[in-house]
């Protein structure tokens, strides 16, 4: 298939947080950007994009305020994902909220576009996401059946093995580095069976960590990323407050 509107919804992930260009609304690029250019230049132009997600929004407000932003572009391809947000949160109504996730693609598919929807990352097992571990798991059985239900490709990140590499994360150990994006757009074409050009991009080797400089490593990263996390979290505040859409409405992808 061809395609001639793609409208990304989401969170940070698709928003594009941790993948930095200064050139570009927000300041990120972002994996949604890099696939729109690739598929752009794969059906040998024609593709108008827009990326309606923010960053730090939970599931709900990305229905509320995404959907039918997007359904008005009238999308033949639409990506979202949604959900970790709340799962990250001290409780959450995980079957209701999954319930409304159903229906907003239900409403997607109706319309005619094609829907790409993602299990999410396997947060592993430290001490910082043990507790929230078994969430992430049935969240991402019933966004398999989701995606089932309403015959939308799905991109299982859970499994693709490439995450378990550091190097595929952003400093902050919550968004994808520039490599992790690039590799989410090439997980996105490929599932779509598009023809491409994308290549991971060159990692640095990892360099060898004593014990003492990884704990000098996590004393850093909870003072510079976890600690103002938890304030927001605490506070009701959000990295995406005052933010717009990068893109709101279609445009040329590059």
């Amino acid at each position: 298939m061809s395609y001639a509107r793609y409208v990304a919804l989401g969170d940070s992930f698709t928003e594009g947080v941790g993948d930095p260009d200064p050139t570009r609304p927000n300041g990120v690029r972002g994996w949604a950007d890099r696939f729109a250019a690739a598929l752009d230049r794969a059906q040998g132009g024609g593709l108008s994009y827009a990326n309606l997600a923010i960053r730090g929004r939970k599931l709900r407000p990305i229905l509320a305020e995404q959907l039918d932003a997007a359904l008005a572009l009238k999308p033949d391809l639409v990506t979202i994902y949604a959900g970790a947000n709340d799962i990250m949160r001290p409780k959450v109504d995980l079957d209701g909220i999954l319930a409304d996730y159903d229906e907003a693609v239900r409403r997607l598919v109706d319309s005619g576009a094609h829907v790409v929807m993602f299990t999410s990352a396997d947060p592993g097992d430290t001490r910082i996401y043990a507790l929230v571990r078994r969430r992430f798991e049935r969240y991402c059985a019933r966004v398999r059946q989701i995606a089932a239900r309403h015959g939308a490709t799905l991109v299982d990140y859970w499994h693709i093995a490439d995450y378990r590499d550091p190097r595929m994360w952003d400093t902050d150990r919550m968004h994808m580095s520039a490599a992790g994006h690039q590799r989410m757009a090439i997980a996105v074409l490929d599932a779509l069976g598009v023809a491409h050009d994308l290549r991971p991009l060159p990692l640095d080797p990892l360099p060898a960590r004593t014990v003492r400089q990884r704990i000098a490593d996590n004393a850093r990263w909870t003072v510079a990323y976890l600690g103002p996390w938890i304030k927001r979290r605490v506070t009701g505040r959000s990295s995406g407050d005052g933010l717009a859409p990068r893109f709101a409405e279609l445009t040329t992808p590059s």
